[in-house]
């Protein structure tokens, strides 16, 4: 028989995860619209610091690319390329991979996380990009999102570095920019995406996303963003921000 204190307190955490989430929900409602004015201005900074930003994840071509992102779920861009530098060297094509093997390609990833689920996915990948694709990297996100491993922001990451597609890969940095600054607020990373995608000027589209990583990456921290060095600290939407 459970004590009286104890059915009280298990009574109350969905209405508090309830609560919570419409929490969230009406101050996402409430954050005051960027103007197409205050974006255009935004990544007009971007591009004057960094004209030409580049992803982290080191490769050699479209295949390196995706496999490096598929490695990258779940761990650092740093962690991956100490681990593919090497691996690159020898297993730059699917077939090499294939080649490689299963085993010996996780003694070479076994320093990423999840790495024996990550290697059955590159060998299954390489295999299917040789058996349906000739072995070439596909250019449109429904074959991209069929490979095992890849999902829609490796899908998009791999379009827009790898074939100059205009679209917006959200990770854990994009969507807490996004949805700090109020930029394109959303619950989910297919929310923030499309959000992106409606208010983001097409000049600046090809790049967006990586201004948006870098940004998050190394100043709209998660913990402890440095809102003083904030290149649109002065756009930001963020009640808290500590300029």
């Amino acid at each position: 028989m459970r004590p009286v204190g104890s059915e009280k307190k298990s009574a109350k955490k969905p209405a508090t995860k309830s609560a919570q989430a419409r929490a969230t929900k009406k101050s996402i409602k409430a954050i005051k619209p960027w103007t197409p004015a205050e974006v255009y201005e935004a990544f007009s900074r971007f591009r004057k610091a960094n004209p030409e930003p580049k992803g982290e994840l080191e490769h050699l071509n479209p295949y390196t690319l995706l496999v490096a992102v598929v490695l990258s779920a779940q761990a650092t861009d740093a962690g991956v390329n100490k681990a593919t530098r090497e691996l690159f060297r020898i297993a730059d094509t699917p077939q090499k991979m294939l080649t490689l093997g299963e085993e010996r390609l996780r003694d070479y990833i076994k320093t990423i996380g999840l790495y024996r689920n990550k290697a059955k996915n590159v060998i299954a990948l390489s295999e299917k990009l040789i058996a349906e694709f000739g072995g070439e990297v596909p250019r449109t996100r429904a074959e991209l999102e069929s490979l095992p491993g890849a999902g829609r922001k490796t899908a998009n990451v791999v379009l827009n570095m790898a074939y100059g597609e205009h679209t917006m890969a959200v990770d854990t940095h994009v969507f807490r920019v996004a949805n700090r600054t109020g930029l394109a607020p959303g619950n989910t990373p297919l929310e923030v995406e499309l959000g992106l995608e409606r208010v983001v000027p097409a000049e600046f589209k090809l790049h967006a996303h990586h201004w948006l990583i870098l940004h998050g990456r190394y100043t709209c921290l998660a913990r402890k963003p440095r809102c003083e060095v904030c290149l649109i600290n002065d756009l930001c939407r963020w009640p808290e921000k500590t300029v």
